[in-house]
């Protein structure tokens, strides 16, 4: 009988991760769009329940375990987003690109390993698939004082067809 692959559903249940409800756009624009097979989101912040749980600068009201946690967590939502616009997670064929614009105080230059909390947890939920190239840029004031926004893009099954919220 052979071994099944565990859906990406299923690997975030294994750590015991929820999805979070998609958050709505804050302005005019949609949280996340396909264009043709290429996913992307808008910036995601790390969201829990309607609360930004995240905020301040790293090196400064953040240390590097909570700039990672906060990372996690703003991808987790992103990839809220792209099960509300593919349905099923297992419809993604690859992600391709993360993109984190961070909160960081002068002279720190530990936020590489921030966005790491993003990037392993891309690498868990979906395997080889999940593996991606990735951006950061800094950024001296953030909306609502949030310490990171996450991007997202992934090519998905051309089955897909979803509308942005």
């Amino acid at each position: 009988m052979p071994h099944s692959v565990p859906t990406p559903e299923a690997r975030l249940a294994a750590m015991g991760l929820t999805l979070p409800s998609p958050a709505p756009a804050l302005g005019n624009y949609v949280p996340w769009c396909i264009v043709e097979r290429t996913f992307m989101t808008s910036g995601q912040f790390p969201w829990r329940d309607g609360q930004l749980l995240y905020r301040g600068r790293l090196g400064q009201e953040l240390d590097i375990d909570q700039g990672y946690a906060a990372c996690q967590l703003a991808a987790l939502n992103a990839i809220a987003q792209l099960k509300q616009a593919v349905g099923e997670l297992s419809r993604v064929r690859r992600i391709f690109r993360l993109e984190g614009v961070l909160n960081v105080a002068e002279g720190c230059t530990q936020h590489p390993r921030a966005l790491d909390g993003a990037s392993d947890l891309l690498a868990a939920v979906f395997g080889e698939q999940g593996r991606h190239t990735r951006m950061i840029w800094t950024n001296p004031v953030m909306p609502m004082d949030g310490f990171c926004l996450v991007y997202l893009f992934a090519h998905v099954d051309t089955a897909v067809a979803g509308d942005a919220p």
